[in-house]
């Protein structure tokens, strides 16, 4: 049994298990039927067509069913959002509803090339424009009040929301910085709150200290030079336009670092052959969160591998009572093992539990979770209504800290520390049975 005195420390280990978190890892795509334990992230792309099939007009019953918005909602998930105007398939097809096709006066270009057949709209048509600014304020409206939607990849611009196209098929480039801000703008407005994240670290994404994100995970080449943009900033061949891109490094330190696998790397390759190599990408990148491509789970060493190496890893490694004055002061020290902070502002808790289980003090700490970032330490001070907490220790009470999700009301963050961990509480001290 622990003994208290004036001083009592206790000392934790870092755990070196992989496993999912809450607003990290994994983020398959919301219409699967099943999914792993692990995973509390969810991805949600919506092309124009879907989402109004006629002018004013939103389909968000048959979107709501596709992406199984009640269930995420009940078992408390979060979601990604992509918005996609142009995705290549092996038919001729349009991704924008057809009264907008009209509307803009058929202004776009019919491709059939490397990457597929599709359609690309002109994205410098202001009816087009001006319809998009209708569609994303409907989306928030939809969508934007609830906290479900943590993260959206800004697309609507290019191939698969990407920010490019094939112009080499003879497709409209993408317009320059005064006309791609209009596209960017209505996001801000629609969804306040949520982290928004870009293709490319274009000026307007410094400027609201957006996110990055990166659809070529795992490839080598093209990772590294997304990673040069992020580092130098430089040209944006797209637009034809000088200096488009500014210098982010430290961008992850306040907004995320998301994207998925590319698809011209095989999975064996990324996760056993290149399995160093993709870690260490990851890392680079400080990624928290990669879909809907994700690490096949067959190749059980490289998932856990890659998981192991994203996002945040908070743990506790030293948990001190001291006096301050008449009351029991608990100090605890707060470390990030992972590659990025947990960036909402979460609130976290201390739990007193008597010997069955019911909680009699919930104490909230003074900390801002997002200032745990990696290799770095924040030691926390809380003091207790209940006084003389260590004695009530001794004779079988419990002590655990959570961090709760606003959405839910509930803890559900895992500390990455060797600790009991039940229905989302980490438990510091407990009286062994």
């Amino acid at each position: 049994m622990w003994q208290f005195g004036r001083e009592n420390i206790k000392q934790f280990k870092k755990s070196e298990e992989a496993f999912g978190n809450p607003l990290m890892g994994y983020a398959p795509g919301a219409w699967n039927l099943e999914i792993s334990q692990d995973i509390s992230l969810l991805y949600m792309d919506i092309t124009w067509a879907e989402l109004e099939p006629e002018e004013g007009v939103y389909a968000w019953d048959s979107i709501e069913e596709e992406n199984q918005i009640n269930r995420w909602k009940k078992e408390g998930k979060h979601l990604i959002l992509r918005f996609v105007c142009d995705i290549p398939g092996d038919e001729k097809h349009m991704d924008i509803p057809r009264w907008l096709y009209e509307k803009t006066g058929e202004d776009g270009t019919w491709y059939d090339g490397e990457y597929g057949k599709g359609y690309s709209p002109d994205y410098n048509n202001k009816v087009f424009i001006e319809e998009h600014e209708k569609a994303i304020k409907a989306l928030g409206e939809h969508f934007g009040k609830d906290g479900l939607i943590s993260y959206i990849e800004l697309g609507s611009l290019g191939h698969w929301g990407e920010w490019h196209v094939n112009y080499s098929d003879g497709i409209t480039r993408i317009p320059e910085e005064a006309v791609r801000n209009q596209y960017i703008m209505p996001w801000l407005e629609a969804f306040p709150g949520v982290n928004m994240l870009m293709r490319r670290p274009f000026h307007i994404a410094e400027a609201y200290g957006m996110g990055l994100y990166n659809d070529m995970t795992g490839h080598k080449e093209s990772t590294e030079e997304w990673l040069t943009w992020i580092q130098e900033g430089g040209d944006y061949g797209q637009a034809e336009e000088k200096d488009a891109l500014g210098s982010m490094p430290d961008f992850w330190k306040t907004a995320p670092s998301g994207g998925e696998f590319t698809s011209s790397v095989s999975m064996e390759q990324m996760l056993v052959t290149d399995l160093e190599q993709t870690v260490e990408l990851v890392r680079k990148s400080h990624t928290t969160f990669l879909g809907p491509k994700y690490a096949d789970s067959q190749y059980k060493d490289g998932y856990d591998k890659v998981l192991l190496n994203m996002g945040y890893r908070l743990w506790i490694s030293e948990a001190a009572w001291k006096r301050e004055g008449q009351e029991d002061c608990l100090c605890l020290t707060w470390n990030n093992d992972g590659v990025a902070p947990l960036y909402k502002k979460w609130p976290v808790y201390l739990y007193l539990e008597d010997p069955s289980g019911n909680t009699v003090e919930k104490t909230e700490i003074n900390m801002l979770l997002s200032s745990v970032l990696p290799d770095t330490q924040l030691i926390t001070r809380t003091v207790f209504e209940t006084r003389d907490i260590p004695a009530l220790l001794k004779e079988g009470y419990a002590l655990s800290v959570g961090i709760e999700d606003p959405m839910t009301e509930k803890p559900g963050v895992r500390l990455a520390m060797e600790c009991a961990y039940q229905n989302g509480r980490n438990i510091l001290w407990q009286k062994e049975k």
